[in-house]
This record gives structure tokens, sequence and C-alpha cells, in this order.
């Protein structure tokens, strides 16, 4: 398993960073939006459609969603993704209490919009952004490294449960080694860009923040496959289940990162 994962990840790595580098603001949108389409179509697993016709409404709504969304302030948006963010952080702390909120496929399919719509937004303003290859390549980072620290340290020193009714193979040894990570890599890219200790304390909390967000993306789409009673979004990456299962971090951690360098400016 941990061998199909590298060498998935080796493959799907060089191309999301050949999107962020090499694509227009344009043709970087439209590539954000075809994989938010592949993730809207596994979404439709876990609001509870078996048919490939509900999964088409996934895909139908999301698009439509995707489409308004442009025609809207962008920090209008990633303001409310913070509130989204804390209900949800609430849901899963809640869980199973909070199950009986959210049994209705109506209800998942908001979820789904509440949670890829912001990224959409999220990555299209870190684009636009004067340094906005350097930034969105550093979020991934940290997001990845983020997830490569929990799971070694998850493995090897793992003991305690971080959210055993959501998640039962997350630990807190784990979660620690994921942000001791994400530290060292704003450590690290604060001294690359020859930051003030100033802006690089703003870079590090930012990561922080953004890491911590990170790991409750992957707890609600935990959650929802728990309630769906499914493994994986879909079969599409091997090692790795589906594009959502590999995005669910990075969905919830792009609006949080976004907003901070639109509020920040030049700190980040």
């Amino acid at each position: 398993m941990l061998k199909q994962r590298i060498l998935t990840a080796l493959v799907l790595a060089p191309v999301a960073l050949a999107g962020v580098f090499l694509l227009p603001p344009v043709g970087f949108s439209w590539f954000v939006a075809l994989i938010l389409m592949v993730a809207a179509w596994e979404w439709g697993a876990l609001a509870g459609f078996s048919s490939q016709i509900g999964r088409a409404v996934s895909i139908g709504l999301a698009a439509v969603a995707l489409w308004l969304a442009v025609q809207v302030d962008a920090t209008v948006i990633l303001i409310a993704s913070l509130g989204w963010w804390v209900v949800a952080l609430m849901l899963v702390k809640s869980y199973p209490d909070s199950a009986r909120w959210i049994q209705t496929k109506i209800v998942r399919l908001a979820i789904m919009l509440a949670v890829l719509v912001p990224a959409f937004v999220g990555l299209n303003q870190l684009k636009v952004h004067p340094q906005g290859h350097l930034l969105i390549a550093y979020l991934f980072l940290v997001i990845w490294g983020a997830d490569i620290g929990a799971y070694f340290a998850g493995k090897n020193f793992g003991r305690r449960k971080l959210a055993v009714r959501v998640s039962p193979g997350k630990t807190i040894e784990g979660f620690i080694g994921g942000m001791v990570t994400v530290t060292v890599l704003a450590i690290i890219g604060g001294l690359y860009l020859e930051m003030s200790f100033g802006n690089g304390l703003i870079l590090l909390l930012a990561s922080w923040v953004t890491g911590l967000i990170s790991v409750l993306g992957d707890l609600l789409e935990s959650m929802l496959k728990r309630e769906a009673g499914i493994k994986d979004s879909s079969n599409l990456l091997p090692g790795h289940g589906g594009v959502l299962d590999r995005i669910d971090s990075l969905a919830a951690a792009v609006p949080v990162f976004s907003l901070a360098c639109l509020v920040l400016g030049g700190a980040i």
C-alpha cells in the first residue's frame, strides 16, 4: 500500500505543480474546476446517491455553484468559509450525536458546496497574487508535510486516539508529528525568503492555522464516509482512494490560507 501511495504521489505532485506554474490564470481556473468536478462526482457517494444520475446531480450542482462564485466578491466567500469550518468543527467534535444533522442528501450536498466552492475561490485568488506561484507551492508543501509527518509519527509513536469516533486510525502523536513538520517548513520558508522576525512569525502562525484546518478537513470527510458506509470516496487513485481523499485537507486549508494572504498583504 505504501509503495502504491508513493508511486501515485510521484505522478500527481508534478501534475499539480505544473498546473500551478505553467498555466495562465484562466487555464488554472479550468484546471482546478475539472479536479473539483471529479471530487463532486465522488461526493455523490458521500451524499448517498447510488446511481450515476445522482452523481450527475452532484456535478451539475457544483458546476453551477462554481460559476456563480466567480460573480461574487472573493473575500465574502472566504470569510463565510471560516464560519462554515467552525460549524464543521462542532459537527466533528460532537459526532455521533451530530449525525442527525447530516442525514439528508440535501444537507450533504450543501456541505459539498461549503467545502469545494471556497477552495475554488481561494486557489484562484492565490494564483493572481504577485507571489501566487510561490504561495500555492508553499501551501501544497504544508499540506503534504502535515500529512506525511502525521503518517510516520502516528505509525511509529501513535498511542492516543485523536478522534476515535470519527477516524480511529488518527492519533494525537500523529497530529503532533504533522504540526512539527509544518513548523519546520515554515521556519525553512522564512529563512529562504529572508523574512524579518515579525513576518517570519506571521508565516509560522498562518502555517499552523492552515495545518490545523487541514486536519479538520480530513476528519470531516472521514465522518461523512462513515455515515455513508464507505471506506474511500472512489478507487481512481491507486493507494490513495479517490480524488476527494487527496484534496479534503487542501480544500479546507485553501480558503484560510488565501484569506490570510489577502488580509496580511505583504507580510506573507
